[in-house]
């Protein structure tokens, strides 16, 4: 099995929201799909071109690989022919989406709400999508790619910030994030973690597990107190931090040289690791993680074939194909019959009780996103701050 990972490094500055409590749907218009920012009733004719932003390994062409391509077929099948390109971060996508370029984005949960609430992209009729039946119920209609019952996307992959640990170091796995927190002095120096703002969140799903007393409901949705907590926790845990990694290639290395023997990963990474002696596990209190979802934008020159791009990279072939490649879990229910031998069971695909388990990123905004209204949470931009004193 081949992967690409992408490294998902300096996600999120600090713009924030300030309300998506307002957002509701467009409405609907009357007729085919017209990338006004409603949504379509029915669809029209293809356009003839469709202009895609996504993360790389998510838009294959065979122009990177000739063995590795998608993209090719959804042109042969809809006379859509696919202009591309890729980002490094969350932030650079919300950016280039401002400029009306691009009719589908591949946006990640840190910038889906973000998107929606600058009206950057469309209500998704998902009645004109028939391969959205397939997908896994459990990633649909979820607070990172719908607003107030409305659908803003199609799920696309998902997977989990899992613990990676040496196995020579911990010869019986470990079963809690405490060897990265409250016991991370037992191998200081050696404990690697998440280089993000968003990284808070894995401090806050510890802390809902072991300070119950904090009433936190939602990693995502912390109060003043709660995020302190947090913050707390975190600089405790800053001495013991061997790097703070982005790129997944140098947490390859870091634990194949040994100077890391424990800390927070993606399945892709474990395996990629050659030396034999890593191994992963999704602790006890759970873990943070992503589901990506493909949005159609507001002012879109193409929406019909944007529509049709949707449909078609849900189809179990063509998700199949996107997220082996990419190293992540297929939405699709049926698209581990197109996958090599093994690699749905590694990623756990359509395990509704393991999805469970997985607290998806969820960009913090001052609404609080357990439900709450008699306090307000902390935005993304507070959590920035914060990330910089934890750092240092």
């Amino acid at each position: 099995m081949r992967n690409t990972a992408r490294g998902r490094s300096a996600l999120f500055a600090g713009l924030a929201i300030a309300s998506v409590i307002s957002l509701t749907a467009c409405g609907t218009s009357q007729g085919s799909a017209s990338g006004g920012g409603e949504e379509a009733e029915s669809l029209g004719d293809f356009e003839g071109s469709v202009s895609i932003l996504a993360w790389p390994g998510y838009v294959e062409d065979g122009s990177n690989d000739p063995e590795v391509d998608w993209v090719s077929a959804f042109e042969d099948e809809t006379g859509c022919m696919v202009e591309s390109k890729t980002y490094g971060t969350s932030d650079e996508a919300f950016s280039l989406m401002k400029t009306g370029d691009y009719d589908v984005i591949a946006a990640s949960g840190d910038a889906s709400l973000r998107l929606v609430a600058a009206g950057d992209v469309a209500p998704v009729n998902t009645d004109l999508i028939p391969n959205y039946d397939g997908i896994y119920d459990f990633l649909k209609m979820q607070s990172w790619n719908s607003v107030d019952g409305v659908s803003y996307g199609i799920p696309h992959g998902y997977g989990a910030n899992l613990l990676m640990y040496n196995t020579e170091v911990f010869p019986e796995a470990p079963t809690s994030w405490d060897v990265v927190f409250d016991k991370a002095g037992d191998n200081a120096g050696k404990v690697t973690a998440y280089d993000s703002p968003i990284y808070i969140a894995d401090a806050a799903v510890y802390l809902m597990a072991h300070n119950p007393e904090l009433g936190i409901e939602n990693p995502y949705a912390l109060d003043e107190t709660q995020l302190a907590a947090a913050v707390d926790l975190l600089k405790a845990q800053r001495p013991n931090i061997s790097e703070y990694w982005s790129d997944y290639l140098k947490e390859i290395q870091a634990f194949e040289t040994g100077d890391s023997v424990v800390g927070t990963t993606w399945q892709v990474i474990q395996n990629s690791v050659t030396t034999g002696n890593t191994d992963v596990v999704l602790p006890e209190e759970g873990a943070t993680g992503w589901s990506d979802t493909w949005m159609i934008a507001s002012q879109a020159k193409s929406p019909n074939c944007a529509y049709a791009w949707l449909n078609y990279i849900a189809s179990p072939e063509a998700n199949a194909q996107a997220t082996e490649y990419f190293g992540e879990a297929p939405s699709n229910d049926a698209a581990c019959e197109f996958r090599s031998e093994g690699s749905c069971e590694s990623f756990h695909a359509g395990d509704a009780d393991y999805a469970s388990q997985i607290w998806y990123w969820s960009t913090p905004i001052a609404e609080c996103l357990d439900g709450r209204t008699d306090v307000k949470c902390t935005d993304y931009s507070a959590w920035t701050t914060a990330w910089q004193e934890i750092k240092g």
